[in-house]
């Protein structure tokens, strides 16, 4: 599982460096995330280079959002098409604001965040 963490002011980042976000690594995403996540914030994940997205990839992503706690708020970033048609037919979209690009929702998070 490549999972990485970066800080951009006042929302931290994590990137998915995996290509599916199934089934096969949905346990070690949800410890890797919410190690790299204790520290507190908002948070965007980057799925940019997910290409196939299952409902255990899905679970996993919505366990890791309920962990963040209240007061705390998760965006997605980058969806190529299949993982979008998930998100969009689970309705997943209502849930979850979702950018085009991390830029995207580096942007939409604050001035500060995008540098």
């Amino acid at each position: 599982m490549n999972l990485t963490y970066t800080q951009h002011d006042t929302v931290g980042v994590v990137h998915i460096a995996e290509q599916r976000l199934d089934a096969s690594i949905a346990i070690q995403f949800k410890e890797t995330f919410r190690t790299l996540t204790a520290a507190g914030g908002d948070v965007i994940l980057d799925l940019s280079e997910v290409e196939f997205l299952d409902s255990s990839g899905l679970g996993a992503i919505v366990a890791v959002y309920k962990a963040l706690g209240s007061g705390r708020h998760m965006a997605l970033a980058g969806l190529q098409s299949p993982v979008e048609k998930v998100m969009l037919l689970t309705r997943m979209n209502s849930v979850f604001p979702i950018f085009a690009s991390l830029d995207a929702a580096l942007a939409a998070a604050g001035p500060t965040a995008a540098e």
